[in-house]
């Protein structure tokens, strides 16, 4: 059975951020007050970052390094295509996407460029919370190890112990796609796949 990438593996995956805390000329810290914003929640609980500035958050989320924030890319922030957010309806999400423009687009472009993002934060506007949770974007894996393994498992863990619902349904997940891969090579190696042919020209 696959155990996974072990937390240990995370902490290098997440250094590149860390490192980006410091990065830029902008250190304001995005907590503000006693109650955290939802951006500060979203990096406490999503990437187990406490430590960065506006501009960080920007690039961390600018997922296709061209300097602008798309309705795209703010639905993947606010995790709206996580399989979590199934339940939640198109208007809802719509919403969101729209409301996050209205506050740092100020050309009114359908875009957020990082400059719009920084000059917004300088002037005190704040991603909104929805209400929607905190932001699910990373794939299975990566939420696995931030939510549940890095939780209630440790590097001393031993395979018999993760017994926890969030463990059986993660492992049951590896082993249907190891058992669609075995399928798929097997097929791979058949000179000929009957169920590709049309019925009609298929012999008996």
């Amino acid at each position: 059975m696959y155990i996974g990438v072990l937390p240990t593996a995370l902490a290098f995956t997440l250094l590149p951020y860390t490192l980006l805390a410091h990065s830029g000329h902008d250190q304001t810290p995005l907590t503000s007050g006693d109650e955290p914003d939802w951006a500060t929640r979203h990096m406490t609980e999503e990437h187990h970052i406490s430590n960065f500035d506006p501009g960080a958050f920007f690039t961390l989320h600018d997922f296709d390094s061209s300097l602008s924030w798309t309705a795209d890319e703010i639905r993947r922030m606010y995790g709206l295509d996580d399989h979590s957010m199934k339940d939640v309806g198109q208007e809802k999400k719509a919403e969101v996407v729209r409301k996050t423009l209205e506050v740092f687009d100020r050309d009114s472009d359908g875009m957020i460029e990082r400059d719009e993002w920084m000059q917004g934060w300088r002037a005190g506007r704040r991603l909104e919370d929805f209400g929607l949770g905190p932001g699910h974007h990373g794939d299975d894996e990566y939420e696995y190890e931030i939510h549940h393994f890095e939780k209630y498992h440790d590097e001393n863990t031993r395979e018999e112990d993760l017994t926890h619902p969030e463990d059986i349904e993660h492992f049951r997940k590896h082993d249907e796609m190891e058992a669609a891969a075995e399928h798929q090579e097997e097929l791979d190696r058949m000179p000929i796949v009957e169920q590709n042919i049309p019925q009609k020209f298929r012999r008996y």
